[in-house]
């Protein structure tokens, strides 16, 4: 018995709607990102794993797809490695090359091998897939793509707060409410100065960012096996559950870090970006620049990647459950563990696949998102086709969208092609047609029919 056809778990086809759909995403991103002046790059799929290693923190590190080296890949490895099954050691020997993780640390890679050729700030875009080893779930695959704009070369705020109207033009023309959340890891390395675990920040945030998944209860939990004592525990119970507006946020964190110089720089940079953007108080621009959707200070957020530095960003859609649809931050030295150090940039990515799944979900497809033919030339013969090809041609010229049925078969099975289609005009020429020099065309929502001139066909279509 022959095995079944299937694909990789964690990964998808997608069909000819499927990636109208998914090319309407692509499209209004792309248009919103070079509306700010933002380039397209492009990077391979494959990277050295000494690119790639150590960038995401040890969870990330086993999310890896690490690709097996040409040829005889055990080659270098003896029978005692073998026995010995130490699965990093060997794929350490055995590997040299990854799949992509994100876009992220490629792009990173990126600017420092072309930093000759960039005009600082540089802004880019970048629309390709990335992979990782991870459980397939709802919302969550091996593959996936993701949409990402960064800013490198400037230390100005402004980038956030670009990068902030970016993101709400987005969604905004997309129809999806959602709620973007704002950190600073700047606070978060504060919090962990003033209750004396200055040593404990990653454990810290990987744990508080778990806050909505697993509750308070088991943060604690956590917290408390990752070696903090139950008095600096009950120190950020506060600081995890704090509540008020983004202003009244802010000044109790403030107060909390008054002897944190790290932490009061971290509340000043997140006060500007939301006051800027009309999300919290005393500035004359923040009409001009308010946002269509919530932002929200949320002391929770600290997501797991290990680079940013400055502003955290998450993005969840607020009518339908899915997570995060779209974050970032601020990194002030990624290009450094290249040989680049001092090199400041934010970005944002955008998950293009839960996306997709959101606008699929909440039906916010436009009714045209799908491109299709829009006119049909039916096909009776050898001599109609010699008819019909010149005037085609000039449909499509025109731009209008045009297929010619290639086979000399049945009419109805012709019409029934158009249907399966959704192909809203039908041409027929036949004997009386080309004695007239015209064509007949035929309305399939209404049945109603026409005889028109090529110039009439034209402009009737359009």
């Amino acid at each position: 018995m022959a095995n079944k056809t299937s694909i990789v778990k964690g990964t998808r086809d997608f069909g000819p709607q499927e990636m109208a759909r998914r090319n309407y995403i692509f499209n209004t991103i792309r248009s919103v990102y070079e509306l700010y002046g933002f380039q397209q790059i492009e990077t391979p799929a494959q990277e050295t794993l000494q690119t790639l290693m150590g960038k995401y923190g040890e969870e990330g590190d086993k999310l890896l797809f690490k690709i097996l080296n040409s040829g005889d890949f055990l080659s270098k490895v003896t029978d005692d490695e073998l026995v010995e099954r130490n699965t990093l050691h060997l794929a350490s020997k055995i590997c040299e090359k990854g799949l992509r993780y994100d876009l992220t640390v490629p792009f990173a890679r990126y600017v420092v091998m072309h930093r000759e050729e960039l005009q600082l700030p540089f802004k880019r875009y970048q629309v390709q897939p990335v992979w990782r080893a991870d459980r397939p779930q709802k919302g969550r695959y091996r593959e996936f793509y993701q949409f990402d704009g960064d800013v490198v070369g400037s230390d100005s705020l402004l980038n956030e707060v670009e990068l902030m109207q970016i993101v709400d033009t987005v969604f905004t023309r997309f129809g999806v409410r959602v709620e973007i959340k704002i950190n600073n890891r700047k606070i978060l390395t504060g919090i962990a100065e003033v209750i004396g675990a200055a040593d404990k920040i990653v454990d810290i945030t990987v744990a508080i960012d778990k806050l909505d998944k697993i509750g308070i209860d088991a943060v604690n939990e956590e917290l408390r096996n990752n070696g903090l004592t139950d008095e600096q525990i009950a120190k950020l119970q506060p600081i995890i559950m704090l509540q008020g507006t983004n202003d009244e946020k802010l000044d109790t964190i403030a107060e909390v870090l008054k002897d944190s110089e790290t932490g009061l720089k971290g509340v000043e940079e997140t006060r500007f970006i939301l006051t800027t953007l009309g999300a919290g108080s005393g500035s004359g621009a923040a009409t001009a620049t308010a946002l269509h959707n919530t932002l929200q200070l949320d002391l929770t957020l600290a997501r797991g990647l290990s680079y940013y530095t400055g502003a955290i960003f998450e993005v969840k859609a607020l009518d339908t459950p899915m997570g995060s649809i779209s974050g970032g931050g601020r990194y002030d030295n990624l290009t450094g563990i290249f040989g680049m150090p001092g090199l400041s940039g934010v970005g944002i990515s955008f998950g293009v696949d839960r996306i997709y799944d959101v606008l699929n979900a909440l039906d916010l497809y436009p009714k045209d998102a799908l491109q299709t033919t829009q006119v049909l030339f039916i096909n009776f013969g050898d001599r109609e086709t010699a008819y019909c090809l010149p005037i085609i041609a000039k449909v499509r010229a025109a731009g209008i969208r045009a297929e010619y049925y290639p086979d000399q078969t049945k009419m109805k099975k012709q019409m029934a092609y158009a249907n399966a289609k959704q192909i809203p005009y039908v041409v027929l020429a036949g004997e009386s047609e080309m004695a007239a020099g015209k064509v007949t065309l035929k309305d399939m929502a209404t049945g109603e029919q026409m005889l028109l001139t090529p110039d009439e066909l034209q402009q009737t279509i359009h």
